[in-house]
């Protein structure tokens, strides 16, 4: 609530594409709490108990609802041994450890008065903190770091590197991610709007859709390889329409 107090840190560049359950991250000025295993880019700070219940309700999981916490909810952590934290998330989920939980009451304009009150304190360190954050990035810059660069490029065919059908059309990943699912085989017959694909990127499940009816002539990737934006996935060539 007070903004001197507030941390503000840079992104992984490039995120992980592992991050584990109740892992506490902080990334620019928001902090995060990991809810299942995926990909991430936040810094990390520390590990917590479980925010999602999707099987029972307790006294911390309650009103129907399998996440832990509420608008407005202030989070106060503490420090314990990796074994404590194991146990606590074992009782967690089973109502047999419970969480501190204190009802409080927000005011807005006490909150308000705050801030004008402390107002030139408050804008000398925003001043300070931005001139910090400033400075870091000069050091990337200098450094290299400043943009994620892959060892080597994927490898992407372009439309000329392969023979088309007159008429025929190539689908291609909107975003940076993985192969996640393919939907179709080399001779099914699709039509527009038709799911074809499903990339994985950051979190996000992307559906990668036909654009007119045809049949698949080939495919371009596979199920779990990297894809870039733009990177062709597969070749749909048109209908062919029955003599009259």
């Amino acid at each position: 609530m007070d903004p001197r107090h507030r941390l503000v840190t840079t992104k992984y560049n490039p995120a992980r594409t592992w991050t584990p359950e109740n892992a506490v991250g902080i990334g620019g000025a928001y902090l995060c709490v990991y809810g299942m295993e995926g990909p991430g880019g936040y810094q990390f700070v520390g590990r917590t108990v479980q925010m999602w219940n999707r099987y029972r309700q307790t006294a911390n999981f309650r009103e129907g609802k399998p996440w832990l916490l509420r608008f407005f909810d202030q989070i106060h952590f503490f420090p314990v041994s990796e074994d404590e934290l194991l146990d606590m998330r074992q009782d967690f989920l089973y109502g047999k450890f419970n969480v501190k939980i204190e009802e409080q009451t927000f005011s807005l304009r006490d909150y308000n008065n705050f801030l004008v009150t402390n107002e030139a304190d408050i804008a000398r360190f925003k001043t300070q903190q931005q001139s910090a954050f400033n400075a870091e990035r000069e050091r990337w810059k200098e450094n290299g770091q400043a943009e994620f660069v892959a060892d080597s490029a994927i490898d992407t065919p372009s439309a000329t590197e392969f023979d088309l059908t007159p008429g025929a059309r190539v689908a291609a990943s909107p975003v940076s991610g993985s192969v996640w699912k393919l939907l179709v085989k080399p001779g099914d017959r699709v039509s527009a709007g038709m799911p074809l694909v499903i990339v994985e990127s950051m979190k996000m499940e992307i559906n990668v859709t036909a654009t007119e009816s045809g049949t698949v002539q080939q495919l371009l990737c596979g199920e779990g390889s990297p894809v870039a934006a733009g990177q062709n996935l597969l070749v749909i060539e048109p209908l062919t329409e029955p003599a009259a």
